[in-house]
Order: structure tokens, then C-alpha cells, then sequence
């Protein structure tokens, strides 16, 4: 059974590479789609489609439109979520997407580290599955292949 599974979370750092890694040494059939990792364009792509936009709002608010189109497809796509938590940067955009993985009815491995309970307490508590670490994640996804 082949399973595409949307990785939410920051883009500033190689989280995703290490889930790869890792389900790859466990020869786990998944398919991992993503946001667009590639920063730069994330956040250009409404100027670069658009045009020139009058100012900083407008060229946030035409690419977060085109990043939200293909997250919207990308996900709906997927047959379950890993929602990434980590310390280092804010995590609006990985809060955002596991809620829309949570009202589409996708099922969803949240990450967390111990430090983050409290204030992810109530989306912990909407995903299917919560855990400390990428390892357990991947746990998880294996179990289903048992």
C-alpha cells in the first residue's frame, strides 16, 4: 500500500530531509509532498505570476494566495498529515495546516517536543496521534505496514 503523506511545518531548516531519511531506511512505501521548501520563492511566486505588486502587503497577500492553492491541492491530495513543531522559528503556517488537515478529515501525526504541550494542547488533542520526536512519527507510519 502506497501512502502520500503532506509534511506541514517551517521551511527554515532540513526536518523534512530527516523524515525522508528515515522512512526510506525502514523501506516505507510513502510519498512526501510538501509546501514549496524553496524560500525565496514561496515568497515571490505571487509577484513572479502576477506581476509587481504596489507594495510589501499586496506581495504577501498575492503569494500567500498561490502558497495556499497549492498547499489546499497538495494536501487534499495526501492520505494523512505530520504536523512539525519544532523550537527554533514560529510555527503559524504549521499551526494553520494541521488544522486544515484536521477539518478535511485527514488523519494527522503531530510532533511536539515537551516544551510545546501546553500551547499546542488543543490541536495535540484533535490530531490522531501526538509524539515527541521525527522517530516516533515514523513509528507510527511503520506501524501500519505490521
Amino acid at each position: 500500500m502506497q501512502l502520500t503523506v503532506y509534511l506541514a511545518g517551517q521551511i527554515h531548516d532540513d526536518w523534512r530531509r530527516e523524515i525522508k531519511s528515515k522512512a526510506d531506511e525502514k523501506q516505507l512505501p510513502v510519498t512526501f509532498v510538501s509546501p514549496q521548501e524553496n524560500h525565496a520563492l514561496s515568497d515571490d511566486i505571487g509577484e513572479k505570476i502576477l506581476g509587481d505588486q504596489p507594495g510589501q502587503v499586496e506581495r504577501d497577500d498575492a503569494a500567500s494566495s498561490i502558497n495556499n492553492f497549492r498547499t489546499k491541492i497538495l494536501l487534499n491530495k495526501s492520505d494523512a498529515a505530520i504536523a512539525y513543531f519544532g523550537e527554533s522559528y514560529k510555527q503559524w503556517n504549521t499551526a494553520m495546516d494541521a488544522g486544515a488537515a484536521i477539518q478535511a478529515g485527514k488523519p494527522l501525526i503531530l510532533i511536539r517536543p515537551e516544551s510545546l504541550v501546553h500551547p499546542l494542547k488543543e490541536l495535540s488533542n484533535q490530531a490522531d496521534v501526538t509524539v515527541e520526536t521525527i522517530e516516533q512519527a515514523i513509528e507510527v507510519l511503520a506501524y501500519l505496514y505490521e
